[in-house]
């Protein structure tokens, strides 16, 4: 295997790859999923949590609230709107204030306020307001406030943020895409081209081909995955191990892609393999979707160990020591593909007919 002629082929990749339309889907479809989830339930756009409002008098701490740059206020005009607001989630928390609000505080009474918490919010985001409505609260009496909150929360409390429950389905989707979709429709375009036969009569062997596209397909995966992480902010405090992460990813779907295309004759049949096996690929995201799903059902299939310990890095802050046993269950599995797909290449040469289109 000569590294000059596999670099001659990648470049060839790299100059035509970029203009094919599932090259361009690759790179597309999941920036614009992306964006789309964080534009209807993130906080991509603002990045600033919500606040319900309804103030019974004429309490300074709306006005307070108002001038704060760090969050978004919503003045409702009653003590039912701030519950609808936070319950639909359009508020991640919400503040009912009684009239004379400010003079009883003042006056150094006992008071209590009403603070109803959306259950999906984000947990930084809850820390945020109540530091927000404790600094105001200081501020009106000049010392502690002899105030009781009482929090309620609506909705489920135990509920996962939708934008963190879709994040798995939108890495995957890059990985896959790029490393599975990418390798794989080249190959059979190549062969249904039959520019496939030109390259492999020269000195070029099958496996310098393959392992061309390979790289293609492995380092498009790599990139529009860390992408994917840097949009929806969550490259977290281990972005090393998350690379590493995603490429041991991103060869998992590379080998698939390429094995795929070398045993698939023709783009019909291609396309309709990967959406007969898009369950079979994407079970463990649909999984992620519903926590109360039993979370052994998503170890059954091979993918699960691509993501989770991504998934277990960026929104649990887990570390190596915590993920090491997935891991090593992904590098099993990556080199059992490779050594599928080293047979495969060894078999096709004794046996071209093995492969119709690879070789002459």
């Amino acid at each position: 295997m000569s590294p000059r002629r596999i670099g001659v082929l990648l470049a060839k990749e790299l100059v035509w790859g970029p203009k094919g339309f599932v090259f361009i889907m690759a790179v597309a479809a999941p920036v614009i999923v992306s964006l789309l989830v964080n534009l209807l339930v993130g906080s991509f756009f603002s990045g600033k949590p919500s606040l319900a409002v309804f103030d019974g008098g004429t309490s300074q701490m709306v006005a307070a609230l108002r001038a704060n740059e760090g969050l978004l206020l919503r003045e409702a005009g009653s003590a039912g709107a701030v519950e609808s607001a936070v319950r639909s989630g359009a508020a991640d928390m919400g503040l009912i204030l009684p009239a004379g609000f400010d003079e009883e505080l003042r006056g150094g009474a006992g008071t209590a306020v009403t603070v109803y918490v959306y259950g999906e919010s984000l947990l930084k985001d809850r820390a945020f307001l109540a530091t927000a409505i404790a600094s105001q609260l200081r501020a009106i009496t000049g010392d502690a406030s002899p105030v009781e909150i009482v929090t309620e929360t609506l909705g489920d409390g135990a509920s996962i943020p939708w934008e963190e429950r879709l994040l798995p389905l939108v890495v995957m989707m890059a990985v896959i895409f790029g490393g599975i979709m990418v390798p794989a429709t080249s190959l059979v375009q190549e062969k249904q081209d039959r520019t496939i036969t030109a390259v492999t009569t020269t000195t070029v062997s099958l496996a310098e081909l393959f392992v061309a596209k390979g790289i293609l397909g492995f380092l498009l995966a790599l990139v529009m995955g860390v992408v994917i992480l840097l949009i929806n902010q969550a490259f977290g405090a281990r972005p090393l191990l998350l690379i590493g992460l995603l490429a041991l990813g991103a060869v998992m779907a590379t080998t698939f892609g390429v094995i795929m295309g070398a045993l698939v004759k023709d783009i019909n049949t291609l396309f309709a393999t990967i959406k007969g096996l898009g369950i079979l690929l994407y079970a463990p995201a649909f999984i992620y979707l519903f926590p109360s799903l039993p979370g052994w059902i998503a170890r059954i299939f091979p993918t699960y160990y691509m993501i989770a310990p991504i998934v277990e890095v960026t929104q649990r802050g887990a570390s190596w020591a915590d993920v090491r046993l997935d891991v090593a269950i992904l590098i099993v599995l990556d080199l059992a593909l490779i050594a599928v797909l080293a047979a495969l290449t060894y078999r096709a040469r004794r046996r071209p007919a093995m492969l119709p289109g690879l070789v002459s």
